[in-house]
């Protein structure tokens, strides 16, 4: 079996830096997107094995990175795990949890997770 391919999407370089590094030490192979624009792209050149999405983006957001890759048949099978910084209380703004589940994301973690919480919720989708 080959290595299964990450794509990281969120725009926080810190971040997205050693959540790579974790992933990679796991022996997973890592792509990068700072916006969801960026994300499109690479999934339609190259589908990932999973997608970790950060919902708080400019340009265009998480859930519609997720919106448009589900509701592609040549993408909708591939895991999304949503990270979101707007917790679950806060149901009265447009990010709020029920959207996300709504969205069909695969998973869904709140900021700040744990690069050991992201990786379980990577596992677990891959197995």
């Amino acid at each position: 079996m080959g290595k299964k391919t990450i794509l990281i999407v969120d725009d926080e370089p810190d971040f997205v830096t050693m959540l790579k590094q974790t992933l990679q030490d796991e022996g997973y192979i890592v792509e990068v997107a700072y916006n969801g624009i960026e994300a499109i792209q690479k999934v339609k050149k190259s589908p990932p094995d999973a997608i970790v999405l950060d919902i708080m983006m400019p340009e265009k957001n998480g859930f519609e990175v997720c919106s448009e890759l589900k509701n592609d048949d040549q993408y909708a099978d591939i895991p999304i795990i949503l990270l979101t910084a707007v917790s679950d209380h806060v149901s009265s703004t447009q990010y709020s949890h029920s959207q996300g589940v709504d969205m069909e994301a695969d998973d869904y973690l709140s900021k700040p997770a744990s690069y050991e919480e992201i990786l379980e919720s990577i596992r677990s989708l891959l197995e």
